[in-house]
């Protein structure tokens, strides 16, 4: 499968690609800054530079094109509400459209644990640009006839990965970005789980036999 991984230089990004690589996929993971280049490449994806933010629709078209998946991973990092709402909802939108014209049908999306259009998170608090941005990527693409599944993992951590988490939670946790990683691996191998919200903390499943389930 050749895959766009989008946010490439992200550190769930960088944690993904070698295992979608040793998967026998393709990886063009897409970076904005040519300096990440190199360490995006010793992943064994190859880099792709384009600035996700002043793409049009000719210009996604083009960088996804002949792409069999897309797994969005990028996000603007917080702080700027209007470059939140630019990268984690205007761009991941126009990822989506893209994706269906060119044909890559397979969509993973990264989101958030508790993510929805009734997040309920307050205009004031500095969290709210992120939340809306993110629901109505997740809505928006949960309305596409992409074959999506969004991966809603909890609080990030750096800890190892176990290879195990606790899916469909009732409570937001913890979980290493590592562990993160796998699933974006699990999903990609699992088309099963298309048209799946899969939330999750670190917990005791391992990846695979967890989102075996739900399939």
């Amino acid at each position: 499968m050749d895959i766009a991984l989008i946010g490439g230089h992200g550190k769930v990004a960088l944690l993904a690609a070698p295992l979608l690589v040793e998967a026998g996929h393709t990886v063009h993971s897409v970076i904005r800054n040519p300096a990440h280049a190199a360490e995006v490449e010793a992943t064994g994806a190859k880099a792709v530079l384009s600035d996700i933010e002043s793409l049009d629709a000719g210009g996604w078209d083009e960088l996804l094109r002949g792409k069999d998946a897309v797994v969005w991973s990028a996000g603007a990092g917080g702080g700027d509400p209007e470059r939140t709402i630019a990268v984690d909802q205007r761009a991941a939108i126009a990822s989506m459209d893209a994706a269906q014209r060119v044909g890559a049908s397979r969509y993973v999306m990264v989101s958030y644990f508790g993510a929805s259009l009734e997040h309920g998170i307050p205009e004031s608090e500095p969290f709210h640009a992120y939340a809306e941005a993110k629901a109505q990527a997740d809505a928006h693409l949960q309305g596409t006839e992409l074959a999506w599944t969004i991966l809603g993992p909890s609080g990030l951590t750096l800890e190892e990965p176990t290879g195990r988490i606790d899916l469909g939670a009732p409570e937001s946790g913890t979980v290493s970005r590592a562990n993160v990683a796998r699933t974006i691996a699990a999903a990609i191998e699992r088309p099963g789980t298309a048209g799946k919200f899969l939330q999750f903390n670190d917990g005791e499943q391992e990846i695979g036999a967890a989102f075996d389930t739900v399939i």
